[in-house]
């Protein structure tokens, strides 16, 4: 009766340009974050632009997960985009960098409702064998966007100002807003809401803890004391968490989808590879800017090839998720990623521009296959009403898999380049931030251009062997897997006969 009622293509289309807001978010605020921070002078805290965003973000994933479950999807989504249009408004009405930074944190609260409510709509409106063909669509959103990201930055920061960075999402999310409203049909849920506000409060806590630091370890320099305050903060409230979940009738998150070991293990190989994902998509743009001198326009062309395989093998998914179990769809995932892993670890220094479209190709092959598998995965372990929980927890895996990674990236490659200087006399830090920028990098004496393309060259390898590391751990987690091995639709279709045979 629901699909009949719900307009499936305006939906679709409003699931994707939500897909779309969240993707190009990140990308195009970069763009235009140079002049913004000299407008608002404000360089000591451009870093929290990001970083509050990802914080607010990832703390409002899991409850939001929660309410799809408990109040629908669609008033959910409404909230979030009413608070994210609120936060992209203010955002670009701030005239100092304390109040950007502050509405950035209102914008983040509302983006986390974009994605996992996005998956959890198309999981409602879908039939299993679609799905996944679906979300490959979907995951289009995000190549498209960073392609188009950079050139609409440049072009609103040149001709309008960078405050239409902002401005831009009010209509767009207006016109998913309405789209919605007036098309998106799903039955009243008649269950008493009951907000576990306490579990929300420890695992809000938790978060902010655990990403906080994530945030701290990529800084220049490292405040250990900060970070150590904030483990403990983080682990002493997992624990309280843990706790209160064990005891409530409605927990956040419930305690028993983690004695699913296939449900975990799936969440754990989607944080590893979402981990390993940065190494591609942040650091070749920065090889190929550093050491080959490609203009940053183009640098960021070599990893679009990645984005366009990642439509391929979510297709591709749809038909393995049918026949295959997910023990065996992950290990044929990881093989191309591990291909991918392994050239970049052994690239000499001079390969070639595109020789990068090839081995992102790849990857984009394995990283399609990996995310929506393990998306449609774990919507398929679970009972219909832990749908929503359960997307936004396989989101959330991946945004701390991502954010953690992202820092431990950035410390291995200012070790390896620190490293570098302190062999080679005449050569610093600075030197380094120009080399990167191509141009800035013209400026530097030609005869130490080889010795500080090595310099940059060593760090990045750093992270590169940290990235194949990761890879290979996400293939022994996999083997850990010794649940029945069984296709998802086949393990849908018990766990509906178990919810039958209860009645």
């Amino acid at each position: 009766m629901q699909q009949r009622k719900t307009n499936v293509m305006a939906v679709t289309v409003a699931i994707y340009v939500a897909t779309f807001m969240s993707a190009i978010e990140g990308t195009i605020v970069s763009t235009a974050l140079p002049t913004i921070v000299g407008d608002l002078h404000g360089v000591a805290l451009m870093n929290w632009v990001f970083s509050i965003y990802l914080l607010t973000n990832a703390m409002m994933t899991p409850i939001y997960g929660k309410l799809t479950d408990l109040v629908g999807r669609k008033p959910v989504m409404q909230a979030g985009l009413i608070i994210f249009i609120i936060g992209s408004m203010m955002s670009g009405l701030s005239d100092s960098m304390p109040i950007l930074i502050f509405w950035r944190a209102v914008q983040g609260i509302g983006a986390g409702a974009l994605m996992p409510v996005s998956m959890t709509i198309i999981a409602d409106i879908y039939s299993f064998e679609r799905r996944a063909k679906v979300l490959g669509f979907n995951s289009s959103a995000w190549g498209i966007a960073s392609v188009l990201a950079p050139l609409i930055g440049g072009l609103i920061v040149d001709k309008l100002s960078w405050h239409w960075i902002f401005f831009i999402n009010v209509p767009v999310g207006l016109i998913t807003l309405f789209l919605f409203q007036f098309y998106l049909r799903e039955p009243k849920r008649h269950n008493q809401v009951k907000v576990d506000y306490l579990g929300s409060f420890w695992l809000m806590l938790f978060l902010l803890g655990l990403m906080l630091s994530f945030q701290l370890l990529g800084n220049a320099t490292i405040s250990w004391g900060t970070v150590i305050i904030a483990w403990i903060v983080s682990a002493l409230s997992l624990g309280l968490f843990i706790r209160r979940e064990s005891h409530t009738d409605e927990p956040v998150i419930s305690m028993d989808l983690f004695k699913n070991h296939t449900f975990v293990i799936q969440n754990a190989v989607a944080a590893l590879v979402s981990g390993f994902l940065m190494a591609v998509e942040v650091y070749i743009p920065t090889w190929t800017q550093g050491i080959l001198g490609v203009p940053a326009s183009l640098a960021g062309f070599a990893v679009t090839p990645s984005s366009l395989m990642w439509i391929v093998g979510s297709f591709v998914t749809g038909r393995l998720l049918a026949k295959w179990a997910p023990r065996r769809i992950l290990y044929l995932s990881l093989s191309f990623i591990l291909v991918t892993s392994i050239c970049l670890a052994l690239l000499p220094v001079s390969t070639p521009f595109l020789w990068f479209f090839l081995i992102t190709a790849i990857g984009g092959i394995g990283f399609g296959i990996t995310i929506t598998a393990t998306t449609v995965t774990s919507q398929h372990l679970v009972s219909a009403d832990n749908v929503g929980v359960a997307t936004s927890f396989n989101t959330l895996s991946r945004t701390i898999g991502q954010t953690l990674m992202i820092s431990i990236f950035g410390i291995a490659l200012n070790v390896g380049m620190n490293q570098g200087i302190a062999q080679h006399a005449g050569t610093n830090m600075a030197m380094m931030n120009k080399l990167i920028n191509p141009q800035t990098a013209t400026s530097l004496p030609k005869n130490l251009l080889p010795t500080l393309h090595g310099i940059l060259y060593t760090g990045l390898h750093w992270v590169y062997w940290i990235g194949l590391a990761l890879v290979i751990l996400a293939f022994v987690v996999n083997t850990l897997d010794r649940g029945p091995q069984l296709t998802a639709a086949r393990h849908a279709e018990k766990l509906n006969q178990s919810k039958h045979n209860n009645f």
